[in-house]
């Protein structure tokens, strides 16, 4: 499904090269990259999902080099193949949350299945947030929304950074739960990027970025 090999990273010249240990992930898998703050797991997220590109090493999701594709063809492969739960939510506030799960079908140019978004926003116990704007939910519930967006147009894989560090144990093992039950229901990989030691049991597959890796924001 994913894998990467040989990922070295730089900014710019003067900047530290990163490097990445080897990584796979399966279809319907879940794996846990886990790091303190500053060791490169945003870094590694991002050349995941062709936000950055490596300077050596290549990333491969369902045979394809993303190395390989640029410009539109990258916004495209994407859009169709990630979905991404960011640290912080990035909602546009002026929507509400029913129209900020359409973007990404308006972004690639596909009918928005709303019906399908309602089921997903009942599954994870926001469907009465549907017309809000991001603005009214909670903390909690915004992060279910993000879920949703995520999930919403069927992606094969689902990044999620950092997705429980402001959560309690409780508050913790709910999101981790939902995130894991609406990927198996897509039938999507979950790669869960951290560094919540709370998690580590969870995950039998999981790669520890070494902490002696350069620092980097």
């Amino acid at each position: 499904m994913i894998a990467c090999k040989d990922i070295q990273f730089q900014y710019h010249p003067e900047s530290p090269v990163l490097s990445f240990p080897d990584l796979a992930c399966s279809r319907e898998g879940k794996l846990l990259l886990l790091g303190n703050s500053g060791c490169g797991k945003t870094t590694l997220l991002h050349l995941m999902c062709g936000l950055l590109h490596p300077q050596q090493g290549d990333v491969e999701v369902q045979g394809q080099k993303i190395s390989a594709l640029n410009g539109p063809a990258l916004d495209r492969f994407r859009g169709k193949h990630f979905g991404i739960v960011f640290q912080q939510s990035h909602f546009i506030q002026s929507l509400s949350v029913m129209e900020n799960l359409a973007i990404p079908h308006f972004l690639l140019g596909e009918k928005f299945p709303a019906s399908k978004a309602e089921e997903l926003l009942s599954n994870l116990g926001i469907a009465h947030k549907a017309q809000a704007k991001p603005r009214a939910l909670s903390v909690g519930e915004q992060q279910r929304a993000s879920i949703a967006r995520a999930l919403i147009h069927q992606p094969s894989i689902v990044l999620a950074d950092e997705p429980t560090s402001a959560l309690d144990d409780a508050s913790t093992a709910a999101v981790i739960g939902l995130l894991e039950e609406q990927c198996a229901q897509a039938g999507a990989a979950l790669i869960v990027v951290t560094h919540d030691q709370r998690l580590k049991s969870r995950y039998s597959n999981r790669v520890e970025l070494d902490p002696g890796t350069p620092q980097v924001s």
